[in-house]
């Protein structure tokens, strides 16, 4: 038992019965991290995990509904006397905001800022609306480029039900294209990149998705990536003082789309035609270029 102050203490004495998680309210609470005891169970708790070889720990009901700075500042500098690195990933992202992640992205690597999703379009769409905010916030480059707004697990592949607690009995719901968008905003956003399907059962098409070497270089090399709506001219496109931003207009329905470029002699700009332009660099000891041209919008269902 932990002694101090002459006292022995238990769990019943450091756990906040009155912070429960919001989802589990039998199973989760915060841990009292002002009482000694507290700090003291945390230690024992992740010095344990380390000693398991453990480099990744995600905690739950710790962040939006259930945000409790203390105890995630707590953790933090628990984690940080390890003598191993341990990524450390606050959930659940649910009701979450820039303004809310301002005070504790130095002491996180990632945190969810969005709910569960899944292998639905319905899932899927919101993320486009969240990621946008925390770009306008300045949040997808990472304070110090060490802390990343997370989007979720990506639900491609063999999956189960959520709730189901056998499998995966399925494909995934999402069409190659709907895959593909996601893959796309994800690395776009400069969201970590979570395989949530079942890597025993990887078909060709998702592991060349997931391990596309343009989506990869943009998830882990650009900066300052936000939204880029429609095509559009100087003459057209007004400047926000405050942004610095261009407010893009429609064009007819017509916007731009990424693509890797296939042509090896691309150096700097370069275009095939009044609808097609190509630019090739380098990063990070790499080559990498890419064409955008003209393409539809998305379906809004």
């Amino acid at each position: 038992a932990y002694v101090e102050d002459g006292r022995q203490w238990t769990a019943s004495d450091i756990g906040l019965t009155h912070r429960t998680c919001a989802w589990m309210s039998n199973g989760f609470m915060s841990v009292n991290t002002d009482a000694g005891a507290g700090r003291a169970f945390l230690r024992s708790l992740y010095r344990q995990y380390a000693d398991w070889g453990v480099d990744f720990v995600k905690l739950d009901c710790i962040f939006g509904t259930d945000y409790s700075p203390k105890e995630i500042m707590a953790v933090s500098e628990t984690l940080k006397e390890l003598e191993r690195p341990v990524i450390l990933s606050i959930s659940p992202g649910t009701e979450v905001t820039p303004a809310l992640a301002e005070n504790i992205t130095q002491h996180v690597d990632m945190y969810r800022i969005t709910g569960d999703d899944w292998d639905s379009w319905k899932d899927v769409r919101p993320h486009f609306d969240v990621a946008r905010s925390f770009a306008d916030a300045n949040k997808i480059t990472g304070l110090r480029g060490r802390s990343w707004p997370d989007l979720d697990m990506l639900p491609f592949g063999r999956l189960t039900d959520a709730g189901v607690n056998q499998g995966p009995h399925r494909s995934t719901n999402l069409t190659f294209d709907e895959q593909l968008t996601q893959m796309v905003l994800w690395s776009m956003a400069k969201s970590p990149l979570m395989y949530g399907g079942d890597l025993r059962h990887l078909n060709d098409d998702t592991f060349d998705l997931i391990t596309h070497p343009t989506l990869l270089k943009i998830n882990h090399h650009t900066k300052n990536n936000m939204e880029f709506g429609y095509i559009h001219s100087e003459r057209t496109s007004e400047r926000n003082e405050h942004s610095g931003r261009s407010d893009l207009t429609n064009n007819g329905g017509t916007v731009l789309g990424l693509a890797t470029c296939n042509d090896k002699n691309t150096g700097g700009w370069h275009s095939s035609s009044k609808d097609h332009i190509c630019r090739g660099f380098g990063i990070q000891n790499d080559n990498a270029s890419f064409c955008m041209s003209k393409a539809k919008l998305l379906p809004t269902s």
